[in-house]
């Protein structure tokens, strides 16, 4: 039986959405093994002069715990 945890992250970019979330898993991939798993829970833009300037995503990450 296998046992999992879940850890909400955080990401900005000032590319894409899908930059933050590539930038989120392999930052967390450095410190969590065994990631199985990423919903992406919200995803915000911050807008300067009617423009987007960054891209958020708020994500759960799951990942398996070692035996």
């Amino acid at each position: 039986m296998s046992v999992a945890k879940v850890s909400e992250l955080s990401c900005t970019s000032s590319k894409s959405f899908d930059d933050a979330i590539n930038k989120g898993l392999s930052r967390a991939s450095k410190t969590l093994r065994n990631i199985r798993s990423a919903w992406i829970k919200e995803q915000h833009v911050r807008v300067s002069k009617g423009k987007v300037v960054e891209y958020q995503v708020n994500m759960l990450v799951t990942f398996v715990l070692d035996d």
